[in-house]
């Protein structure tokens, strides 16, 4: 993924899910969650046993998610084997794209994700690509 592909897919996004989103502020979940909502995207939690993270409601899925709000981009906070379903769903609700964290790599996934039009970046974090194309000139 380019780096011009990552500052097209964070510029057409307003509304991102967090799948695994923790409520616990001293996980990366929750740092990088809360980085990017006070940089004015809205933050979705998905994590089934959670209530609220970030002041936001949480869903315990993308799809009971998107019954509520259109989803831009799904941020993924889960083990490389998880991702398959997740990508079927970020697939079936219209995101525009899917972002696996660092250490998070599926490529039959996101073979499938990118042959239904997402963007898809893997192994790269979120915090730190929006820091870096922020501070680019």
């Amino acid at each position: 993924m380019t780096h011009s592909a990552i500052a097209q897919s964070l510029g057409h996004c307003t509304t991102i899910a967090v799948v695994g989103l923790s409520p616990k502020p001293h996980r990366d979940s929750f740092r990088v969650a809360k980085y990017m909502q006070n940089h004015g995207y809205r933050i979705v939690p998905i994590n089934p046993n959670a209530t609220e993270v970030l002041g936001e409601k949480a869903y315990a899925s993308l799809t009971e998610a998107a019954q509520h709000t259109p989803i831009d981009m799904v941020n993924c906070f889960r083990n490389s084997e998880d991702i398959p379903p997740i990508a079927a769903e970020a697939i079936a609700i219209g995101a525009k794209s899917l972002w696996l964290q660092i250490g998070v790599v599926h490529d039959v996934a996101a073979q499938q994700a990118q042959a239904a039009g997402l963007t898809v970046v893997q192994d790269k974090c979120l915090m730190v690509e929006h820091a870096q194309l922020s501070s680019s000139p």
